[in-house]
Parts: structure tokens; sequence; C-alpha cells
């Protein structure tokens, strides 16, 4: 039986997915080739993105020994990537849909069936099923994002961005041994404003190291959708200040900075 954890995740993953789909479904043919904020990337290129992923961990959470070879055998992830998505972007845009459609709900399925406490191998370090599913909406909401910029659209603020907050947070150390950096060692208070105005917070409320802001903004920074001079978030501690520079909520490379600029969030 799935717990409520997992299948509060795998609804809030459905509906993110949904969303996004909603916004492109639509979308002429011509439009598919539309450039995002991601160095060669078009709307395309980000949809191949999340289906090559979403079959990626349907395959670690269906056959682990399978993908496990597939990890062992990556020299280049940055190169593998791009090619995936180039690959996928090739297709006709109702083809490429149709898959995509297809792999997130087979992993939806494969999730609900994983049981507690089960490790699902990762590119990063292995995960438990809520967990998988709150990287998966994490890389479709950021993914998400790149096309909505695209589209001019604005990114919404809504309670799923509580989980991929979370999961910023829990990435901590990873962002700072992604880049061969002593992890901190003190804990830190992170206090984030929701979207009705809540609060949500991580952390001693005495922690000397804080970091606070929107939660939009804390999700933006930790998916390296926005540079940090253009979200409206505060670093108190020399290590808080550092890892707002260095936050990554995501497995493999960072990529390259997004240059500061006022987006049509601030």
């Amino acid at each position: 039986m799935t717990s409520p954890l997992l299948q509060g995740l795998l609804q809030d993953l459905t509906s993110e997915g949904q969303q996004l789909d909603e916004l492109i479904a639509g979308l002429p043919a011509r439009a598919w080739t539309t450039p995002t904020p991601a160095e060669g990337w078009t709307i395309a290129h980000q949809i191949a993105h999340l289906t090559w992923t979403d079959k990626l961990a349907l395959s670690a959470v269906t056959d682990p020994h399978r993908f496990c070879a597939i990890k062992d055998s990556s020299r280049d992830t940055a190169t593998e990537v791009d090619a995936a998505a180039a690959t996928g972007a090739a297709l006709p845009p109702g083809e490429l849909l149709a898959s995509w459609r297809a792999s997130r709900s087979a992993l939806a399925l494969a999730l609900a069936t994983v049981p507690p406490g089960v490790s699902i191998p990762w590119m990063g370090p292995d995960m438990g099923g809520p967990s998988m599913a709150t990287a998966r909406l994490m890389e479709t909401w950021a993914h998400g994002v790149d096309v909505r910029d695209a589209l001019g659209r604005l990114t919404p603020a809504n309670h799923r961005l509580r989980a991929i907050a979370h999961l910023g947070v829990r990435t901590r150390d990873f962002s700072f041994l992604q880049r061969s950096l002593p992890a901190p060692r003190s804990e830190f208070l992170v206090e984030l404003t929701g979207p009705d105005g809540e609060t949500w917070t991580w952390g001693p409320a005495d922690a000397k190291q804080q970091v606070s802001g929107p939660a939009l903004d804390f999700c933006l920074r930790v998916t390296r959708r926005r540079h940090r001079d253009d979200l409206a978030l505060k670093a108190v501690g020399i290590d808080a200040n550092k890892w707002l520079d260095i936050a990554q909520a995501f497995a493999g490379p960072p990529g390259h900075e997004r240059p500061a600029t006022v987006g049509p969030n601030f």
C-alpha cells in the first residue's frame, strides 16, 4: 500500500506534469523550436529531457541492475544529457508529447509500488520512493520554468513548492561536496514564505547560519533557474552566503550560471 507521504507526492508530481502538459499541448509545431534559457535547448529539448529522465527513473525503480549498468557505463553525463535531449527534440511534437505522457504515467505507477525503506539507485545518492517522487517533481517544475520563460509566462507559486524547497534544504551538503568543498558542520535555519503567506521552516530557530525569503525565490535558486542577485533571498553567515552561491538540488553538473537580469517574477 502506498504511504500517505508518497501518495501525496505522486499527486503533486502528476499535477505538475499535467500543468506543464496543458501549457504546451496546444502550441503550434514551430513554437516547440523556441529557445529556452538553457543554452542550445528549445522547448522540445526540455520535454525530451523530462521524457529521458523519467524513463531512466522508471528503469531505476523496475530494473535497478540494468540502471546501475547504465550508470556505471556513463562517462560524460553532460554530453549524454545533451545528446538525449537532441534526439528527443528531433521527433515530431505530437510524438514527443505522447512519449512524455507515457513515461511520466508509467513512472508514477511504478513509484506507487515502492515499499517504505526500499532504496532506489540514482545518478546521485540512492533514495527512497518519496525522495525519488520529490526529485522528479523538482525536475518537472524546473524545466517547466524554462518553458514558461521561453513563452514569456509567469511561474506560478503553489503548495507544491514546499516539497521542492524541502529537497533544496536536504541537498545543502551535496551542493558543497559537488564542488569539492567541505560541508558545513552546523545546522542552518531556513525560513521561507509560502504562496499563501504561511511560514515554512527547517532547522533550529537559534541557528547562526540562516537563509530566508520567498519560497518561490528559494526554489528558483536551488534549481539554478535564477541568478542570486535577482532574488529576494537573505543569508546570514559565511556558510549560508556560500550555500546560496552554489545551491543545487539536482544530480549531475551544475550547468552555467544564469545571468543576473530582472525577470517577470520580480
